[in-house]
């Protein structure tokens, strides 16, 4: 058996890497705090963002990290909120960094 971490439990710890590796984030859509989908926002702060949800492996069962939508901050946004409507319980997580690093891809995030 596989033990789950919490949603909020998961959006606290990833909140403090990103401080301790000086990225700032921040929770803009509060979810389900105990099963709740989360979304990674990240903008480069050109007008651009990637936007970032956790996907199962269909071939391995390991849960991983895929691009939702990427291009102009304003349709990320939208997709964003089409999302939220579809999924009121869902967490989405805003990262702001010029370079992209959103440490999604560290050991442990996938989780």
């Amino acid at each position: 058996m596989t033990l789950r971490l919490t949603s909020d439990f998961w959006v606290r710890a990833y909140l403090r890497r990103l401080e301790i590796a000086n990225i700032p984030a921040y929770v803009t859509a509060h979810g389900e705090p105990h099963a709740g989908a989360v979304m990674v926002k990240c903008a480069t702060l050109d007008g651009r963002a990637t936007l970032w949800q956790r996907s199962f492996d269909l071939t391995t069962g390991a849960r991983k990290w895929v691009v939702l939508a990427e291009g102009p901050e304003a349709e990320v946004d939208a997709s964003i909120r089409r999302q939220r409507g579809f999924d009121p319980d869902l967490w989405v997580i805003e990262i702001e960094s010029r370079d992209g690093r959103t440490l999604l891809d560290e050991e442990g995030l996938s989780d």
